[in-house]
C-alpha cells in the first residue's frame, strides 16, 4: 500500500506549536529576570523615563531573551502571511528570523553612525529604550493573535492582523520619536527623513527580503 503524503500546513506543523511555546518561555524568563520588561512596556507611551522598569540595572540575558521573543513573534506572523502551506516549514521560519535580525543589526549600526556624526547620544539613548518597549508591547499583542491564526490556518486573516500590528507599531513609534526629536520647526524635516530612511524603509526591506528568501527555500 502506497504511503500517503501529508501536506504541511499551520494546522498540522508540530514545529510551530513548539516554537510558540519556546517564545512564550523566553518572554516569561525575561520578565522573571528583569521585572517590568514586559508588564510595564506600555509605560513608554506616557512617561519620559528611558526604561519602563525605572532605575533597575540592566539584565543582559533578559534583554537577549526578550529580543528573541520579539523577532520570533514577528517572524512567525510573516511566515503565516507569506508561506504557502507546502512552504510552512521550520527552515522558512529561521530564514525570516535571520532576515529580521540582519536588518535590525544594520539599522542599529546606521543609528550608531548617525549618533556619532551628529552627537545625539542623549536623544538616541532614550529613543532606543522606547523603541524596545513599543516593540515588546506590540509583540505581546500579536502573540495571542498568532495562536488563534495558527489554529485556524487563515493566511488572509494573518495578513490583516500582521498588517494592522505593523501599522500600530509604526504609528506608536512615530508618536514616541516625535516627542523626543521635535523641538524646533527645522527638526520636523530631519524627523521625517529619519522616519523614512531608518524606520519605514527597513520594514519594507524586511518584507521584501522575507518574500524573496522563501522563494529560494
Amino acid at each position: 500500500m502506497e504511503s500517503i503524503a501529508h501536506i504541511v500546513s499551520p494546522l498540522n506543523a508540530a514545529w510551530s506549536a513548539w516554537m510558540m511555546f519556546v517564545l512564550l518561555l523566553f518572554a516569561v524568563v525575561s520578565e522573571f529576570l528583569q521585572p517590568g520588561v514586559i508588564t510595564k512596556s506600555g509605560a513608554s507611551l506616557r512617561v519620559h523615563i528611558e526604561r519602563a522598569y525605572k532605575d533597575a540595572p540592566t539584565n543582559y540575558l533578559s534583554q537577549f531573551l526578550i529580543t528573541l521573543f520579539r523577532i520570533g513573534t514577528f517572524a512567525m506572523g510573516l511566515c503565516l502571511c507569506l508561506c504557502p502551506d507546502e512552504s510552512f516549514t521550520f527552515s522558512a521560519f529561521i530564514a525570516i528570523c535571520t532576515v529580521i535580525f540582519v536588518i535590525i543589526a544594520v539599522k542599529m549600526l546606521c543609528n550608531v553612525l548617525l549618533d556619532y556624526t551628529f552627537e545625539l547620544s542623549r536623544r538616541f539613548g532614550s529613543v532606543y529604550e522606547h523603541l524596545a518597549n513599543i516593540f515588546t508591547m506590540v509583540a505581546c499583542i500579536l502573540y495571542p493573535c498568532l495562536l488563534v491564526l495558527l489554529r485556524m490556518g487563515n493566511r488572509e486573516g494573518s495578513r490583516w492582523v500582521v498588517g494592522i500590528m505593523t501599522i500600530v507599531f509604526v504609528l506608536l513609534w512615530i508618536y514616541r520619536s516625535a516627542r523626543v526629536f521635535i523641538n524646533t520647526p527645522m527638526a520636523i524635516l530631519y524627523f521625517i527623513l529619519y522616519i523614512i530612511t531608518l524606520e519605514i524603509l527597513p520594514l519594507g526591506i524586511i518584507l521584501y527580503l522575507s518574500s524573496q528568501t522563501l522563494l529560494l527555500i
